[in-house]
């Protein structure tokens, strides 16, 4: 897939707005109802936000390590990665959610959370906002990242972007059908 950069940015800062605006509405929301649980093996809407928090802490210092680092110059188009583009696309939202299993250190499930998962989420948010203002400079392509899983898989920096955000919108859309069933 090629895209304009520019617009990949721009979608990708807009989708990262709407994060964070459906986070601080969750703010007025009653720690109760966000710790509840549709099912005993089901997160809770803090549970969700605290395993996109846990992937934050991952990712946001290594894509900011790979942007300060970085001596290219931006290119007006980006071409998505075979595995990166995989990775990214496996994280949108689908009509039927296929459930994925996560790494033991990534379920926050039977964690003890309050509102302050909510407040570090939005703070991740804001984070990425400024590492995508900053990758405005940089050559999407060239520049690459360690995933999660293997510090020896680097996906192009406009995948790694794509894969984090498109996770983070995988996880909203299933707080806000907790919120909706509670």
């Amino acid at each position: 897939m090629k895209i304009s950069t520019s617009q990949l940015l721009n979608e990708l800062r807009t989708m990262t707005q709407d994060h964070m605006q459906y986070a601080e509405k969750l703010l007025g929301q009653p720690d109760e109802k966000l710790n509840s649980r549709v099912s005993n093996d089901s997160w809770s809407i803090l549970e969700c936000l605290e395993h996109l928090n846990r992937y934050g802490d991952f990712y946001i210092p290594e894509i900011n390590k790979r942007i300060s680092s970085s001596q290219t110059s931006s290119t007006p188009v980006f071409e998505t990665g075979i595995l990166g583009n995989y990775f990214a696309k496996s994280m949108l939202p689908k009509e039927k959610m296929n459930k994925m299993k996560t790494f033991k250190n990534m379920d926050p499930i039977n964690s003890q959370l309050d509102k302050n998962v909510v407040k570090e989420f939005i703070k991740q948010q804001n984070q990425l906002i400024e590492l995508l203002q900053r990758a405005d400079q940089i050559n999407l392509n060239k520049v690459k990242t360690s995933i999660s899983i293997s510090k020896l898989i680097k996906l192009r920096l406009g995948d790694t972007f794509r894969f984090v955000i498109y996770h983070n919108k995988r996880h909203l859309q299933q707080a806000e059908k907790v919120l909706m069933n509670l």
